[in-house]
């Protein structure tokens, strides 16, 4: 039996993310079909927290990450650019990487949340959330200095994308919405860790790039579009 969201800001949520598929997905899509779109090999960063340095699981990848005593302190700030790829490219490796030791969550929740797009019928807030760690993972995390940097190694406007442009070029001219698809490294490292893990990462992300603005977030979409 479906069930129905209390919370007072439920239906806005609802109503937001529908809003955020009429953008992306129309042009995405509705041209090229929504199979050839969603794919379901994505993968979200991982925000497991470090084992304690004692632990042989602390050493035992190959791949070592970045130096573990450097630290970023700065937040995450978008580029002003109005290509969409080098933005997507920037904001993949910005929601890839955190530093416990620099700052707080609350702090790179806010900053993250400064790369969205202020038109607010667009901008989905909610998906870029999902990718900060909880309150709770957080101070787990900071108890043992937990950190993540990122290397992005390419991005793209997915096929369906294209696809979709060269269908209806004038299709995206009402929301400027691009989809990018970003793929590259995420490696994590801990106080007292010799060496962390490095891992894949993909993600596509709709990005909006209108002609009289830089470019802006949208959010991140629930599948890695090829």
């Amino acid at each position: 039996m479906a069930q129905h969201s209390t919370h007072p800001g439920g239906a806005s949520h609802v109503r937001r993310r529908a809003l955020l598929g009429t953008a992306v997905l129309a042009v995405l899509v509705a041209l090229a079909g929504l199979a050839a779109y969603l794919t379901r090999d994505g993968r979200s960063p991982s925000y497991a927290p470090a084992p304690p340095p004692s632990s042989p699981t602390a050493s035992s990848s190959p791949t070592a990450p970045a130096d573990p005593h450097a630290r970023s302190h700065a937040l995450p700030v978008p580029p002003k650019t109005h290509d969409p790829i080098k933005y997507g490219k920037a904001a993949a490796a910005a929601l890839w990487s955190y530093d416990t030791r620099a700052y707080s969550q609350p702090e790179l929740r806010k900053a993250l949340r400064g790369w969205l797009t202020k038109e607010s019928k667009y901008a989905d807030p909610a998906s870029v959330d999902k990718v900060v760690p909880s309150p709770v993972l957080w101070k787990k995390m900071a108890a043992n200095g937990q950190f993540a940097a990122a290397k992005v190694n390419e991005g793209h406007f997915p096929h369906a994308f294209t696809q979709a442009l060269q269908a209806d070029p004038g299709a995206i001219t009402e929301a400027y919405v691009y989809a990018v698809t970003v793929s590259g490294k995420q490696s994590i490292a801990w106080k007292g860790s010799p060496a962390g893990g490095a891992e894949s990462r993909s993600t596509t992300l709709a990005v909006q790039c209108r002609p009289d603005h830089p470019c802006a977030l949208v959010g991140v979409m629930p599948s890695v579009a090829p």
